[in-house]
């Protein structure tokens, strides 16, 4: 059991996370696998895990699905938002189910322009603009069961904080699965107990 319940992680937590940074077994009783893996028991290893999203250590904890093979979309949106309402902006889009990720980017308008085709207008829901704005500071995914659904989503934030939400929907998709080292190294279980 794991003493110290304060908000950082130990040696056993660190291990636990770069094991599960690899996946997690598909079998009847994954975390009793994992346990048995790193000798923690399979309560342990969820008593672990909740701590950890409890204490913000780890945001998420979940599997990863490619949304368009069962018809769905992802959309990356940017607003432009008032440094004195990006906490109250960022609430209102929090508030979404839909949005699966919310993050504060210093505004790159390069990069942002560089998202749209010359020649035809950028993806703004005024349809006017035909770059986006400088400013572009709150960038968030929305994941819907469909691009309509997605689109009543992205017009309610718009309705909901009064201002133009840019999207930037996936022409293609790059897989980049980034796995941080936490400074431990797993022990490999050569069956010697």
């Amino acid at each position: 059991m794991r003493e110290d319940h304060s908000p950082g992680f130990d040696a056993t937590d660190a291990r636990l996370m770069q094991r599960l940074h690899g996946g997690l077994p598909l079998i009847d009783r994954p975390f009793a696998e994992v346990g048995r893996e790193l000798r923690l028991s399979e309560d342990e290893v969820l008593d672990r895990l909740t701590s950890l999203l409890a204490h913000g250590v780890l945001t998420r904890f979940g599997p990863l699905f490619q949304i368009e093979r069962s018809g769905g979309v992802f959309v990356l949106a940017a607003l432009a938002v008032p440094e004195a309402r990006f906490d109250a902006v960022a609430e209102q889009v929090n508030a979404w189910p839909e949005v699966a990720h919310n993050y504060r980017r210093e505004s790159d308008r390069a990069s942002a322009a560089a998202a749209c085709k010359p020649g035809a207008p950028c993806p703004c829901a005024d349809g006017k603009a035909t770059r986006p704005p400088a400013g572009l500071n709150m960038w968030f995914v929305v994941g819907a069961e469909s691009a309509a659904a997605a689109e009543h989503v992205l017009q309610r934030i718009e309705a909901d904080t009064g201002l133009a939400v840019w999207r930037f929907p996936k022409e293609r998709e790059f897989k980049v699965e980034l796995k941080l080292p936490l400074g431990v190294e797993l022990e490999s279980d050569d069956g010697d107990d």
